[in-house]
């Protein structure tokens, strides 16, 4: 295994810091620093971007992110354990990384931040879902952001991508889908981490667009698809009675059968019912 740098291996830092990863924070630290690098590498244009790095941990993704030459990180990191960590790469790096101790969930991208904006992650599990929702359905669109670099469990990567029909389609699959284009990069076996997950993970990258795909109120789609998946296996004429009047009519000047399951639709089959139920 080459070196990336002259810092410690992650291990090292871990004993070094006393970084027994925490349960409640979703730890679970990604060691092959070749592997970090490979990961920066997916992002073109990394050194004219300013980076933002959620939960970067004993610094693994970090230093792969720097010696790929990133202009700017913006480190957001809630275990205060890890700031001494990532305050050495700091002084190896200087003026490239820039350490925030707090909580990723309320930190609000700024809007002087120089763009291009692109996120890296490898997100805790537990918060993983909550912080792509938020950050797929800002107040105004296109985002500050240009793209996102995540790692997630793989069967949720596998629903990012998924198409109707499948099992894994399902409500982040479209609203991936409606205002990006999501594509896994690199599939990692749980033996990868420490400790070491019961399942394997999955590292994909969302390029947003600059306009959604079709037309639709966010608000609209996201409670349409919501109630359409919360009773899958049901026909929609079914599943969406409480929530749409007049269903079968409403799905029919949609183009839908009425005897349709929720993962029979295509995205844009979705934005427009929503369209009609603005309309209605």
């Amino acid at each position: 295994m080459t070196a990336i740098d002259k810092l410690p291996s992650i291990s090292a830092v871990i004993k070094k810091y006393k970084l027994n990863a925490k349960k409640n924070l979703g730890q679970n630290f990604l060691l092959d620093l070749n592997l970090t690098a490979k990961i920066a590498r997916s992002c073109k244009g990394l050194a004219e971007s300013t980076i933002i790095e959620i939960g970067p941990g004993p610094g693994g993704l970090t230093r792969g992110l720097l010696s790929e030459n990133a202009k700017k990180i913006i480190a957001i990191e809630k275990d205060v354990r890890c700031i001494p960590a990532l305050t050495e790469i700091a002084e190896y790096y200087p003026g490239k990384l820039e350490i925030i101790q707090g909580d990723a969930l309320t930190y609000l991208i700024s809007s002087d931040t120089a763009s291009p904006v692109h996120i890296f992650s490898n997100l805790p599990y537990n918060i993983g879902t909550v912080l792509l929702t938020k950050w797929l359905d800002p107040p105004e669109w296109p985002p500050i952001w240009n793209s996102l670099t995540l790692m997630f469990q793989k069967e949720l990567a596998e629903r990012l991508i998924a198409q109707p029909g499948s099992k894994q389609y399902g409500r982040l699959s479209i609203l991936t889908q409606w205002r990006s284009d999501p594509r896994i990069i690199l599939r990692l076996s749980s033996k990868e981490f420490f400790p070491r997950p019961k399942v394997d993970s999955a590292v994909v990258q969302i390029k947003r667009l600059k306009e959604p795909r079709f037309p639709a109120k966010s608000a609209t789609l996201t409670k349409l698809v919501s109630k359409a998946f919360n009773q899958r296996r049901k026909m929609l004429r079914t599943s969406l009675k409480d929530y749409i009047p007049n269903v079968v009519e409403a799905l029919e000047l949609a183009n839908i059968l009425p005897s349709n399951r929720a993962e029979d639709l295509s995205v844009e089959q979705y934005c427009n019912l929503a369209n009609i139920l603005d309309k209605n």
